[in-house]
């Protein structure tokens, strides 16, 4: 698989572009304010856009949708419990002093648990609550590689004070289900740069134990 990053907007927010390099399948990953970069690379590459697969539904990982959707009638991918959140985009926004139109609501729901395949790849979707209610990370064991949202950054973790954060699910989601993934597994983060999970667990100062870090 090939991740490409692609960052923008007042949030400095990452999305991606995955693709499947057996097929040349590909989908896009937390559209945001960067969308015409992600159409533009694809247009390039040729590449058949298959899904948008939404970590969560916070203002900044999903702006640039409609943009995608001009491009492609690709399905969009969210978890049931973020959808009220994506329906209240215009008032997220003004929160921020921002404004936002309302979006058509995604096609498709994410389940905790299940397989999504593109092409040869496949990610386990996993339910990672404590950023927002249906946060969840898309994780591709097979590629050694996994997209975390806003769950954890390098030398850092999401924020619990927006609508639906909740500090100790947060932690527990990281505890249970990115610290247990092997050591070099790659994480693509929500914003800042690509880190993995061995970093995290040992130099993160919330996570790491010699910090006295939240999982010491």
């Amino acid at each position: 698989m090939e991740v490409r990053c692609y960052t923008g907007g007042n949030f400095a927010q990452n999305g991606y572009v995955a693709w499947c390099e057996a097929t040349g399948q590909c989908v896009i990953v937390d559209p945001g304010a960067a969308a015409l970069d992600m159409v533009a690379a694809i247009k390039a590459g040729a590449g058949e856009l298959t899904a948008i697969l939404l970590t969560h539904a916070h203002l900044d990982h999903i702006e640039g949708l409609g943009v995608i959707r001009d491009y492609s009638d690709a399905p969009t991918y969210l978890h049931p419990a973020d959808r009220e959140m994506f329906d209240n985009l215009p008032a997220q926004a003004a929160m921020f002093g921002l404004s936002s139109p309302q979006l058509d609501p995604p096609e498709r729901e994410l389940e905790d648990g299940e397989s999504f395949r593109f092409g040869e790849s496949v990610f386990k979707v996993v339910h990672t609550p404590g950023h927002s209610l249906g946060h969840v990370i898309l994780h591709a064991e097979n590629d050694g590689l996994a997209f975390v949202g806003d769950l954890v950054f390098a030398g850092s973790v999401g924020r619990t004070d927006l609508p639906g954060g909740d500090y100790q699910a947060l932690f527990r989601s990281i505890r249970e289900h990115v610290l247990t993934m092997p050591g070099g597994t790659r994480l693509f983060t929500g914003h800042g740069p690509e880190t993995t999970v061995e970093h995290e667990r040992t130099t993160n100062p919330f996570l790491a134990a010699n910090y006295g870090g939240e999982l010491a």
